[in-house]
């Protein structure tokens, strides 16, 4: 009944707006409000890796679940980000003093798992529901809306962070609202169909007729393809390839351009004696340089979104989009090493270049994962591979990234990055073909070998 008043298209951006407040659990600031209560930068790097790290080795895992599930994917959804928003607010318990260590390491570790179930389910429910021909322009808003979710999340944490300082875990709670917030509107959004769901063969035209027989379809469920025949499958190793490179290229570039910042902000910083307030005012200062780098990105990457999908629904291929988007890296990186010592304004400016990438990259990815998989049945289980390998990217670029900060310095590392993305730049240029208008073309028995009954939802 409740469903009339809120059609499935605007059920979805709301869910993607409160799922985009949850972001990675505000991972800078909870980085700050440790520092303040005396944890040491080891002990902080050591927690806020291991989300990275059991993300990473979770979330092909998780796609093969949602893949598989027989459970209702919303209700998986409910749990994931509940999970995710009580493992972020755990910091509230966290003691003052080098202290409670484990309870960070812990929870962390269950926030990886939960939130590597959040974007399988949300993807799976919207081509479930959407079906391959509308897929990209849901899928479109609902990146949009996220991004948007982001900014807001990155506007109230830092607010609340700045104004509240030292005492800055009240902006945690925007977490625990956002979480909250979501729950209540995934109730209406619609189950959709399963197997279309994880990627079998179906169109929008016909979901309203396959609900009237769907007693008849699950008699006559499709196979899935194999694992070994859609994990090696060019398109997926392509694509996995040019993830890992673009995200070891781009992740420490954020963390070099706030440490130039935070380095302009302790050089202004002149007259005060008082080594602590020094200390002090240097941290809060760096509080809204933080959010404004967080906020320019995410509303840029608002834009690109718009863009992408803009140009999609005008014939524009992916791969002129995602190249585009990649492009955007290289840029970046040198524009920061011409700008070190412009200013906060020109360095922040950057910015907008990684949400033009980040946009581009963040759309076009589930268009390419759809179009690489539809009629395997293995839709989710590539977009949990593809994410771990990105993940993987971004994960040892900021460790080693931040080795060659502390032994050759921020140019150094900066230089590195640049070097680096160019590799993703000819990879996909050179290996990639078009995959626009080719979901759908094969037939079930045409689509990839079949694995045994046991695979596939009833």
């Amino acid at each position: 009944m409740v469903n009339i008043f809120i059609s499935p298209s605007i059920a979805f951006a709301t869910v993607s707006f409160f799922l985009g407040e949850l972001g990675d659990g505000l991972n800078i600031f909870q980085g700050i409000y440790l520092v303040n209560i005396g944890w040491n930068e080891s002990a902080i790097g050591i927690a806020l890796s291991l989300m990275g790290f059991t993300a990473l080795l979770c979330q092909t895992f998780a796609g093969d679940v949602i893949d598989k599930t027989k459970f209702d994917r919303r209700s998986i959804l409910n749990v994931s980000a509940i999970l995710t928003a009580c493992s972020a607010m755990a910091v509230l318990f966290v003691r003052e003093g080098n202290q409670d260590h484990m309870l960070m390491f812990i929870t962390k570790v269950a926030e990886g798992i939960a939130s590597s179930f959040i974007g399988p389910c949300l993807a799976a429910l919207t081509l479930a529901n959407f079906g391959p021909e509308e897929f990209d322009k849901q899928m479109a808003n609902n990146v949009l809306w996220g991004h948007i979710g982001s900014a807001v999340s990155a506007i109230l944490a830092g607010a609340a962070a700045y104004f509240l300082y030292p005492n800055i875990k009240y902006c945690f709670f925007v977490v625990g609202f956002s979480a909250l917030c979501a729950v209540m509107f995934v109730k209406f959004l619609p189950e959709g169909d399963p197997l279309m769901g994880r990627g079998f063969h179906g169109s929008s035209d016909d979901h309203d007729q396959k609900k009237a027989s769907s007693s008849s379809k699950a008699r006559e469920s499709p196979q899935a393809a194999t694992y070994l025949s859609v994990l090696s499958e060019p398109k997926t190793l392509i694509l996995c390839m040019t993830g890992f490179f673009f995200h070891f290229a781009n992740a420490n570039v954020l963390l070099v351009l706030g440490e130039l910042m935070s380095q302009g902000g302790d050089n202004n910083n002149g007259g005060d004696d008082d080594g602590n307030n020094m200390e002090e005012g240097a941290s809060r200062s760096a509080i809204p340089l933080i959010g404004g780098a967080i906020l320019l990105a995410q509303a840029t990457m608002t834009v690109a979104t718009w863009l992408g999908n803009y140009f999609t629904e005008r014939g524009i291929g992916r791969k002129v989009l995602f190249m585009a988007g990649l492009a955007t890296l290289p840029i970046r990186c040198a524009l920061i090493i011409y700008w070190k010592d412009a200013g906060n304004a020109f360095l922040l400016s950057t910015q907008i270049l990684d949400g033009l990438g980040g946009g581009f990259f963040g759309l076009l990815h589930p268009y390419l994962v759809a179009d690489i998989t539809f009629g395997s049945g293995r839709f989710n289980l590539i977009m949990g591979l593809t994410a771990s390998c990105f993940g993987l990217g971004g994960t040892m670029s900021n460790f080693l990234g931040q080795m060659v900060v502390e032994k050759m310095g921020h140019i150094a590392s900066l230089t590195g990055s640049l070097a680096i993305s160019i590799i993703p730049i000819a990879v996909f240029a050179i290996f990639m073909p078009e995959t626009m208008n080719t979901r759908g073309k094969k037939t079930d028995d045409e689509v990839l070998d079949p694995i045994s009954d046991d695979y596939v939802l009833a």
